[in-house]
Formats: C-alpha cells, sequence, structure tokens
C-alpha cells in the first residue's frame, strides 16, 4: 500500500515528554518529512504532564532531533516548517478533559481541512496506562472509524502470559484488531526485514532451508551496556521479559517461518503464529537442561570501571533478575524437526552485536586430504543486524599456491558497499506502515500470547527458585560459563563477530 498524500494525518502522541517520543519518535517524523514521506498536511498533538508552551516543546523536540537523528542537526527552514505541525497539550490522561478537549482539536482539524483524517494514537507511555487511555478513546467515541483511526501499543505488552490476555481481550472488546498496532522496533529494522526477501525472493535457498542441511542455528542480542538509569523498569522485566519474549523470538520465527502465500499482513503473521506455537513446550525437568539464567557483576569496560548489577541504582542489592539468559528450542514440525535452535541475549557482554548464525551440516564425504583442511569450517550463513548490516555466506575455497590448501572465505553482501546510502532507522519504517495501514511488521494479539506461552514455565521456574550464584559472570565477557555448556554439550560453540574486524570467528 502507498499512503494518500492527499489524506491528512494527524499523530497524537500520548507521553509526549517522554525520552521515547525524545529520542525515536519525533525524529523518526521529522526524518519522514525530509524525505518527503509524509502527507501534504498533517499535525501532531503531544499530550504530557509537564507544563510546556508550545514552542518550549517544539526547542525540546528540536535537542532531541539534533542529538539522535539520522539526518544529524535539523535544517532551521525545515525544522520551522516542520515544527508549526507540532501542538503540545499539558493535561492528565486519567482526566476526561484531556478527551474532550482531543475531540475539540480534532473537530477543528477536520473543519480546516475539510476532510477526514487518519488518527494514530500513539501510547509512548508506561504499561500500566495503556488501559486507560484505550478506555477514554472509547468512551469519548475517538477512535470509531475502523478505517482510519489506529492505536499503537509500545512493548512491553504485558508482563506475563495472563496480563497480556488480558490487555488483549480490553483492546480487542473496544477495537478492532485492524486498529491495533503492537509495535517492536525491532522488527523495522533494515537488514531483520531483508531477512524474509533473502528467503523467499532467492529459489537457491528454498531446497536447503530444512533439517536436512542445517544443523543448528543460533540468535544471539547482546549488549555491552547495563542498564542504565532503568532499574525500577528491569527489576521487574529481566532479560526473558526484556528481550526473548519479543525481540529473539520475533526473529526466530523470521529465520523459521513456513513461505507465505502472500505478502499480506495477515498471512506473514499467520506463518509466524505457526511457528510459535510448534514450538516444543518446556517441561519442568527441560529448564535446567536447556535454559540458563545470569546476572552481571563489575568489571571493566573500555578502561573504565562499571558496576555490578546489584550495585545499580533501584536495584535490589540482593536481587533475582537475571540480565544474562540463554535457551535452547526446538521446533517440532515437519521442517525443523530435530533442529536446535539456540538463543542468547544479555547486559553488559563483551560486544553489543545482533547476529543469526545459521550452521549448515558437513560434507557427507571429505575428498581431501587432512594436509588440505587444517582450517576446515562448516558452511555458515550469518545475518548481522548489528554493528554492522550485513549477510555473508562462509564457504570452503583453496588458498592461492602451488598445494591444495583450503580456506573459509566469506561470499558478502554489506548494506554500506552496496547502496552508499543512509538506511531509515526502525521507528521511520514502523511509522510509515502505520501511516499506510501495513500491520505485516507488527504483531498480532495472538501471536503475541504465544511468544508469553513459551516462556512462561521458564520465567515461573526461575522467580520460584533463587539463583544461588548470582552474579555469576564479570562485565566485558561473553556471560556465565554455563551458557557455554549449554551448548558446547551438543559439540558446538557460540557464534560471535570479531570486535575489532567484524571478521567472523
Amino acid at each position: 500500500m502507498i499512503i494518500d498524500r492527499d489524506q491528512p494525518v494527524l499523530f497524537v502522541i500520548f507521553g509526549a515528554t517522554g525520552d521515547l517520543n525524545w529520542r525515536k519518535i519525533n525524529p523518526a517524523l521529522y526524518n519522514l518529512y525530509l524525505d518527503q514521506w509524509m502527507p501534504k498536511t498533517f499535525a501532531i498533538y503531544g499530550i504530557g504532564r509537564s507544563r510546556h508552551t508550545d514552542e518550549e516543546m517544539r526547542d525540546k523536540l528540536l535537542e532531541g532531533v539534533n542529538t539522535f537523528s539520522r539526518s544529524g542537526k535539523a535544517d532551521a527552514n525545515a525544522w520551522n516548517e516542520y515544527a508549526g505541525k507540532i501542538t503540545y497539550h499539558s493535561s492528565d490522561i486519567n482526566n476526561d478533559k484531556t478527551y474532550t478537549d482531543l475531540g475539540k482539536y480534532i473537530e477543528s482539524l477536520k473543519s480546516k481541512w475539510q476532510q477526514d483524517p487518519v488518527i494514530i494514537y500513539y501510547m509512548a507511555v508506561s504499561f500500566e496506562f495503556f488501559t486507560v487511555i484505550a478506555k477514554q478513546l472509547n468512551q469519548h467515541h475517538l477512535a470509531d472509524d475502523v478505517k482510519n483511526h489506529r492505536l499503537v501499543v509500545e512493548k512491553p505488552f504485558g508482563n506475563d502470559l495472563e496480563s497480556a490476555k488480558s490487555l488483549n481481550d480490553l483492546l480487542c472488546s473496544l477495537f478492532e484488531e485492524s486498529q491495533i498496532y503492537r509495535i517492536d522496533h525491532y522488527l523495522g529494522k533494515e537488514t531483520v526485514q531483508n531477512i524474509l526477501a533473502f528467503r523467499f525472493a532467492n529459489s537457491i535457498l528454498e531446497p536447503i532451508w530444512n533439517r536436512n542441511y542445517i544443523q543448528h542455528v543460533q540468535i544471539s542480542v547482546t549488549e555491552q551496556l547495563g542498564i542504565g538509569g532503568r532499574g525500577g523498569y528491569y527489576e521487574q522485566a529481566g532479560a526473558l521479559r526484556d528481550m526473548v519474549q519479543n525481540h529473539i523470538l520475533q526473529l526466530l520465527c523470521l529465520v523459521a517461518m513456513e513461505t507465505p502465500i502472500n505478502f499480506q499482513a495477515d498471512e506473514v503473521r499467520n506463518r509466524k503464529v505457526d511457528v510459535l506455537r510448534s514450538m516444543r513446550p518446556f517441561r519442568p525437568e527441560d529448564i535446567k537442561k536447556n535454559a540458563v539464567r545470569g546476572q552481571y557483576l563489575e568489571g571493566w569496560i573500555e578502561g573504565q570501571k562499571v558496576p555490578g548489577y546489584r550495585e545499580e541504582d533501584q536495584v535490589d542489592p540482593h536481587s533475582n533478575t537475571e540480565t544474562f539468559a540463554a535457551i535452547k528450542f526446538f521446533i517440532d514440525n515437519w521442517r525443523w524437526d530435530g533442529v536446535p535452535f539456540y538463543v542468547r541475549t544479555g547486559k553488559r557482554l563483551h560486544q553489543t552485536a545482533s547476529v543469526i548464525s545459521i550452521q549448515f551440516r558437513d560434507v557427507p564425504h571429505m575428498v581431501f586430504p587432512d594436509a588440505a583442511i587444517d582450517n576446515w569450517r562448516q558452511n555458515r550463513l550469518i545475518i548481522s543486524i548489528q554493528p554492522e548490516m550485513s549477510i555473508r555466506l562462509q564457504v570452503q575455497a583453496k588458498r592461492p599456491g602451488l598445494e591444495m590448501v583450503l580456506n573459509t572465505v566469506d561470499l558478502v553482501f554489506n548494506y554500506d558497499g552496496t547502496y552508499g546510502q543512509e538506511t531509515p532507522e526502525a521507528y521511520e519504517t514502523l511509522l510509515l506502515d502505520t501511516m499506510e495501514g501495513d500491520q505485516t511488521l507488527y504483531m498480532r494479539g495472538d501471536q503475541v500470547e504465544a511468544a508469553w506461552q513459551i516462556l512462561m514455565p521458564i520465567l515461573q521456574s526461575w522467580e520460584s527458585k533463587k539463583s544461588i550464584d548470582f552474579p555469576n559472570y564479570s562485565a566485558n565477557t561473553w556471560g556465565p560459563e554455563i551458557a557455554e555448556a549449554l551448548i558446547a554439550q551438543d559439540g558446538f560453540h557460540w557464534f560471535s563477530l570479531s570486535s575489532s574486524s567484524q571478521t567472523p570467528k
């Protein structure tokens, strides 16, 4: 779908003074405006508790653009034109007057524009306010137009299966599923989207994309940073809720899903749900063997000493919250039967990287002499989401010289080298999709619940049993030793990218 540039759009941002709008949402909207993706007529209506005039709010948002926009510091003329579209309203989202005032503003725009706009209600607020806003929008009939009124819900979408179901039930009782956009910014990343293109636009991959040729799959989303100032949030979340339930399981679905019939949103999302429903449930006896948790202690990163998790602000000095998780999943269907999917994520690790590694089975018969294969490695496909955006296929080739000596070489598709242009930020992609009414990269309610269903046995086990060895890994390492044992017991090792050269090792 292509955006109708003649139909006006109104963005209503709840939590407009918050960090998310400052760092991500507004810079993304501004970049869409610069690149002429916004409709001819649009407006941005911010709602927040802090008292600001329109001009004060625009100045604050300009600081965010100058600091975080991929396009650099804002051009004065372009910013002034864009900023003129921003209105700020200081109010309490629990108060009826907030919504009556909003209704009056919408009616004034309709009268001015002489047309009904697409209205996007963006809930850039804490999880506990989602239900309040949804009920108020419904009560004041501000989202009655199923075609043109849309609700964007940020993560976390619930903090367990029960709360996710409760939120889904509420939203679906007030709005149509087609109006609800559950956002996971990872799905807007360029390389993540390219997984679909890479898999389903190249006929050479489909015959080998299964248990007959793939030995195992690894998905690593690692962070060198700690929790920063989010101690209060992270104590309630932990690595499983913060990363595995959403980002990592979404990546796993893209790798493992069956070929969709077409690229329609519900067809693509149906195939993702199929993967989640095919994943082997965790029995109590499986958890200790197939799931590992960790918590970081102090250490040194880039010459600076960093505190351990329990020394961070707003963290319980005896916290049982995991900052690292590694899990082995199995997908019990025809394509993936017996193929392990290893995932890991953590804070204060050696490197910030998001990498998918697909290791193929070894050749069935080795024809080369031992002297030729000292550096032999199985074929591997590496999809790097960050720090670089690339897809690498590792194959064996003869090293130059008079002797037959094989060496691993990379066939590389690199975004920077191929296109030489800036790629849009994830939020730009997702906000444009929202304006276009395209839900392909957004999670559906049953998908969210299926992801929670998979992880609930691990969450319940870890929360009911205090870890006696926390903290169990130092900052600037790859996590606890037991994570190495998790994969080593199957004869494999964790794949990583060299932080200096980005060369796989």
